[in-house]
């Protein structure tokens, strides 16, 4: 049975697996969805941000902020701040469920639609 949500878990699953690569913050995590799907998925502010919140909120990963300055900047000058996310293990853990139960779910489907020998005397 596919998940209840299947469009949550599915940016769940992509936003989990990105950060099994490393630390990412918000917007290098919206480019790189981008970038790995060829632009067929994108993860708009209004739907990354809250995802992240309810994923912090779960325990699934956590965030540091950095300072971050332009490289001319004055060293006086306050940088910006940037909120870096990285994976926790009790995301590690939710992450191997999701890409079994995906995995799971696509074997499933294919089944269906997957390649199928041709039988003798079809048209």
């Amino acid at each position: 049975m596919p998940p209840r949500d299947s469009q949550r878990d599915q940016a769940e699953l992509v936003i989990l697996s990105l950060l099994e690569d490393g630390s990412r913050y918000g917007y290098a995590i919206s480019k790189e969805v981008a970038s790995r799907s060829d632009g067929m998925l994108r993860m708009t502010p209004g739907v990354l941000y809250p995802l992240l919140k309810a994923l912090e909120a779960d325990g699934l990963i956590s965030s540091t902020w950095e300072e971050v300055k332009a490289d001319d900047a004055d060293p006086d000058d306050a940088g910006r701040k940037r909120k870096w996310y990285r994976l926790s293990a009790k995301g590690r853990k939710r992450l191997a469920q999701r890409v079994a139960a995906h995995r799971a779910w696509r074997a499933v489907i294919d089944a269906f639609i997957g390649e199928r020998p041709e039988k003798e005397g079809a048209s």
